[in-house]
């Protein structure tokens, strides 16, 4: 059974890259198939499902499509490109700004938040939008480690390990994840100004868009700080996020339908929500947990362990650098809940902290989705926002971008927690 499911997850995988129109049916098959063959018990498959994520992306699409309706993202794209010198500045700029959100708010949220400001952009300059959506996608992915409240992963970690949100930024007497997260996202400004260096073409707004209604925008920065304030709160529900984006995006709808009386343009907003993104992500939500379940996971783990051994520097590298492998095809989720007490065992046996690889396993697997486009929600999300917009991304486009980037974060990352935590 373990192998039948292998098979699957890899020539899932091989169709996927091949036939990327395909991907939503080449997940929803295999999926159906773990089902069908018991690889995947049918019983565990609500709890599978991370609804809190899908939750988060349908209630931020409802109402980012108010917020775009506002005009907003536009007049934020004409502020950028004010104060930008060329397409390459904006692009880099709009990956900063991504960046900076999403190491407070969850990385799909940000992308869905901060990708419809780079359409505009690109519409105003008649350009295609892939190039700076992937970026903003990667740089969200890219700072989601650096506090407690950027990530599920780093959420797990703080919990597993009692770390409080100050731990991230300094801990022991010694810097924190934070500093080897920023300290890789300035190592990818020159990974993008050798990216985009044929983007020199000068921009300027010729005047400033105005904002028809402000309210949208209001909501979202109000979402943005309940779900900041949520990430404080002990023991809430796993899908306290997803039902807050929710709250905030029928506040949006009721608040259009009393301002505009219109039923159209609310009708409009929830059939802006990508239903195809949503079930790439419920498929691979399934199949990720029915490999997790015959025990793919646990051997990838055990042979990280076993190749590492008693040296405790390859070790290290095996745990960053197998994490970032492992995550570019599964969630990191249940991949840190399975490494986390492996490692806490290890290092138990090896009498030392366990604070090296505990930083390594979260630099690994949060960093190691941006090799491929669905190894990470957030990509999923801005592949399918391009998608929506008449742009089909392969696995070459988007690694073209996700490579350089992975490979800079990481390896900076990599090097400051070995030097300040070994």
């Amino acid at each position: 059974m373990k192998l039948f499911a292998l098979i699957l997850f890899l020539l899932m995988y091989v169709i996927m890259i091949a036939l990327p129109k395909r991907r939503v049916l080449a997940a929803i098959i295999t999926a159906v198939i773990f089902l069908i063959s018991g690889i995947m018990p049918l019983g565990e498959v609500p709890g599978a499902i991370n609804w809190n994520v899908l939750m988060m992306m349908a209630g931020t699409m409802i109402l980012v499509h108010f917020f775009i309706v506002s005009k907003m993202p536009n007049r934020i794209a004409d502020l950028l490109l004010d104060k930008s010198k060329n397409v390459m500045w904006v692009t880099i700029f709009m990956s900063l700004f991504a960046g900076v959100i999403s190491a407070f708010i969850d990385n799909v949220a940000t992308v869905l938040m901060v990708a419809p400001v780079g359409l505009a952009i690109c519409k105003k300059l008649k350009i295609s939008p892939v190039p700076m959506l992937l970026s903003i996608a990667v740089s969200s992915n890219l700072q989601g480690a650096a506090t407690l409240v950027g990530d599920t992963t780093s959420i797990m970690l703080g919990a597993y390990a009692n770390m409080d949100f100050t731990n991230f930024f300094w801990m022991k007497g010694r810097p924190g994840m934070f500093f080897a997260v920023e300290l890789g996202a300035v190592a990818t400004v020159p990974i993008m100004m050798i990216l985009f260096r044929k983007e020199r073409r000068p921009v300027h707004a010729d005047e400033m868009t105005e904002v028809s209604d402000y309210v949208p925008s209001f909501l979202l920065i109000g979402m943005v700080a309940a779900l900041i304030v949520a990430s404080f709160v002990p023991e809430k529900p796993d899908v306290t996020n997803g039902v807050l984006c929710m709250i905030f995006a029928a506040a949006a709808v009721v608040y259009d339908l009393i301002r505009t009386r219109d039923r159209m343009n609310s009708k409009n907003a929830l059939l802006s929500i990508d239903l195809q993104t949503l079930l790439l992500l419920t498929a691979l939500f399934v199949i990720i947990a029915g490999i997790t379940e015959v025990g793919i996971i646990d051997d990838f783990s055990d042979w990280i362990v076993k190749v590492g051994g008693n040296n405790l520097f390859l070790l290290y590298t095996i745990v960053v650098w197998g994490s970032v492998i492992i995550s570019a095809f599964v969630d990191n989720i249940p991949y840190v809940a399975t490494m986390l007490p492996v490692l806490t065992a290890v290092c138990a046996s090896l009498n030392i902290e366990p604070y090296l690889l505990y930083f390594g396993l979260l630099t690994g697997a949060t960093l190691g989705g941006n090799l491929t486009p669905i190894g990470a929600s957030a990509n999923i999300a801005a592949v399918g926002m391009l998608k929506q917009n008449g742009y089909e991304v392969s696995f070459k486009e988007f690694m073209r971008i996700g490579l350089p980037f992975t490979l800079t974060a990481v390896t900076v990352g990599y090097l400051f927690i070995w030097f300040v935590w070994h």
